[in-house]
Formats: C-alpha cells, sequence, structure tokens
C-alpha cells in the first residue's frame, strides 16, 4: 500500500473552513490529552479558559485588551504572508514600535505639558515609522540582495529586544529597574473607564482607544487588498510571482513597500500597548505578540476581518491560560494548533491517494515450464 498527496485540480469551497474547524477540534483534544496526562482535568481547564475570557463584561473587557496587539500584529504578518513574504519579525516591529512611541515622550521630541490631542498622534507616528523603518531592512535585503527574509526577520527580532534593553536598563531606566518612569497622562490612551463619570456601566472597563486602531486598521488593509490596483498585485505576486513578473510588475518595489507597511502596523501595536496598557516601556513588553500573530494569521487565511476573530481567540487563550499556568499550557496549545493548521493547509492543496499494489514476488515452482520443454515440443 502506497501513500501519495496529488495536487487538486479545485478545492471545494467548503473544505479549507471544514478542515480549519478540524484542525482547532484535534488541537484542542491533543492538548487535553496532553493535559490530562500530566494530572489535570482538560474539561475543567477549558471551561475555565472560556469563563475567564468571556464570562463577565469585565474579563471580555480585558481579552479585548488582549486581543489588541494581535489584531494589529496579525494584519501586518497577513499581508506580507498574502505576498508570499514570511515576515517572522513582527516581534522586533513591534518592539521597535513601543521604543519609536516611548521617545516621543521620553527624549522627549515634544515638551512637557503638550495636550494629549498632539501628544497620542505624534507617537503614533512615531510607533509607525520605527516600526516601517525596522521592516524595510529585511525588505531591502530580499528585493536587493536576495536575503532571505526568515533569517533576517528573526535575527532583528533579537536586535530589536537588546535595543530595548539598552535603553530601559540604561539612560531611561527608572532607579535601575529595568523600565521607565510612567508616561504622563496626556500620553495614555483613552480607555472605557475614562467615560465612567458619564456612563456608569463602563467603570473599571480596560478597553482602549488602540482596538479601534486595529478596527479601522483591518478594515482599511481590506479596502487596499481588495479593491485596490496596488492590492491586486500584491495578490498576484503571492499567487504566481511568474505570472505577475510576466504582467510587467516590478516585484522588489512592491515588495519593499509590503515589508514597510507590515512593519508600521505591527510598530502600531506596538505604540498601542506602551500608550493604552502599560503606559512606560518595559524589558517584556511583548509576551510573544508577534510569534503568536504568525499563529492568528495563519488561522486566519490571510484574511483582514477573520484576522479579528482569531485574536480575540488567542487573547482569550492567553490571558486565561495564564490563570492555569503563566506560560507552559498557552504556548503549548498554540503550537499545537499551528502545527494541526499546517497539517489542514496541506491537506487543502493535496488530495490523499491510497494505491493498493498486488503482491508481487517470485514465481512459483508449478509455474516454471522444464528446461527442455522446448526442445521436446520441437523433436515432436
Amino acid at each position: 500500500m502506497t501513500i501519495r498527496l496529488e495536487p487538486r485540480l479545485t478545492t471545494p469551497r467548503w473544505l479549507s473552513p471544514a478542515l480549519t474547524l478540524g484542525a482547532i477540534t484535534v488541537a484542542l483534544v491533543i492538548s487535553g490529552g496532553i493535559i490530562a496526562i500530566v494530572g489535570g482535568d482538560p474539561i475543567n481547564s477549558y471551561v475555565h479558559i472560556l469563563g475567564s475570557s468571556f464570562g463577565s463584561i469585565g474579563v471580555l473587557s480585558d481579552t479585548l485588551v488582549k486581543a489588541t496587539p494581535l489584531i494589529l500584529t496579525g494584519l501586518a504578518c497577513s499581508l506580507a504572508f498574502r505576498m508570499g513574504l514570511w515576515n517572522i519579525g513582527a516581534e522586533g516591529q513591534f518592539l521597535m514600535g513601543a521604543w519609536g512611541a516611548s521617545a516621543i515622550v521620553l527624549l522627549p521630541i515634544l515638551p512637557a505639558g503638550t495636550p494629549a490631542i498632539l501628544v497620542v498622534p505624534a507617537m503614533v507616528v512615531g510607533g509607525m515609522l520605527a516600526g516601517g523603518v525596522w521592516g524595510l531592512i529585511p525588505g531591502i535585503l530580499r528585493a536587493r540582495l536576495a536575503v532571505n527574509e526568515i533569517i533576517v526577520t528573526l535575527m532583528l527580532n533579537y536586535i530589536a529586544l537588546a535595543w530595548i534593553q539598552f535603553w530601559v536598563f540604561g539612560p531611561w531606566s527608572e532607579s535601575g529597574f529595568q523600565q521607565t518612569k510612567a508616561f504622563p497622562r496626556e500620553a495614555w490612551l483613552p480607555r472605557l473607564s475614562d467615560l465612567s463619570s458619564s456612563v456608569p456601566a463602563f467603570g473599571g472597563l480596560t478597553v482602549h482607544l488602540g482596538l479601534v486602531f486595529g478596527l479601522v486598521a483591518a478594515s482599511l488593509l481590506w479596502v487596499f487588498l481588495e479593491r485596490s490596483r496596488f492590492g491586486y498585485e500584491i495578490r498576484l505576486i503571492g499567487d504566481s510571482p511568474r505570472a505577475a513578473r510576466y504582467a510587467g510588475i516590478d516585484i522588489g518595489r512592491r515588495l519593499v513597500i509590503v515589508f514597510a507597511i507590515s512593519g508600521a502596523l505591527a510598530g502600531l501595536a506596538g505604540m498601542s500597548e506602551v500608550a493604552g496598557s502599560v503606559h512606560r516601556l518595559q524589558d517584556h513588553i511583548s509576551p510573544g505578540y508577534g510569534f503568536t500573530a504568525v499563529i492568528v494569521a495563519y488561522l486566519a487565511k490571510f484574511r483582514p476581518g477573520r484576522v479579528i476573530v482569531a485574536a480575540i481567540l488567542f487573547g482569550a487563550l492567553i490571558l486565561a491560560g495564564r490563570e492555569i499556568q503563566p506560560s507552559g499550557i498557552p504556548a503549548m496549545i498554540q503550537g499545537i494548533i499551528l502545527f494541526t493548521l499546517i497539517v489542514a493547509d496541506v491537506l487543502v492543496r493535496y488530495r490523499v491517494r491510497i494505491i493498493r499494489g498486488v503482491r508481487t514476488g517470485p514465481p512459483t515452482p508449478a509455474a516454471v515450464p522444464p528446461a527442455d520443454a522446448g526442445a521436446t515440443v520441437g523433436s515432436r
């Protein structure tokens, strides 16, 4: 019996979502089995995760806060992946965006006492500019020198982290700790809780303006990809670089632009985190948002609208999973989901064919004619 993978000539529209749902189900079953092996209760664990992330308006608000950077970094990865580029550097672009936004306040670029209506837009520009420049580096190297973007973006993640550590342990350190001083209120993104005096129901809700940034960015990215000529060219390059080159599209130029936009989106995520949640720059400001964004983008099939849903699900996993175990359980489930999604993607592209062959072997002695059979027949 031989198992072969044959390319599908046509793919039913229902196959991809069905396999995606099946992949998530299988991942949860495998994760539950591992939890059970180590002595936990998988059913109670999953129920606890749901209750701790969607059980009330308060925890839902916290889930959306965790989902906000995942939406923006997921969009960053989706844009690059849609063009066939492997941007694994959203983590570093996130960190540089956080640094760029912090620089507006801590250098300072704007003087103390500047109103929020000027400080917040300046931080947005600073974060997107820093993330975009960090995305330009692998884009230019890939377009001009054909350097593999996977290696470059991975290396830049560690360089960005070292850059952050230099500032929070050195010039910007608060009393020698690995963090800066708290930003002034003018540099905070507005929260729903700020409106609690007018709407008491908003009291204690931590959702901030960064979520609006993510929703607007998803809408604009959808229009950009689906309703513009540039977006069509990006999709064409991702589907068939040879056809795009034959059509006269300058692939190198668009590659650089896409990497810059992707980095700017991840940089905006870093800005929203420092200005909306932490209100200071820290050594470990990201628990791996840029790496989780790869799974979010893959789960969303690189569609901006689906990125929002996938980011909320993983935000819930990060938030509630830590109550079960600080890092092990969420990271394990994320990794298993990514693995099953890759398998599902293979099954979308290829058909599994099982070939059953007839057993072959040496002929039996009865089937072999005598050595002198020909001579005997000829002599008669």
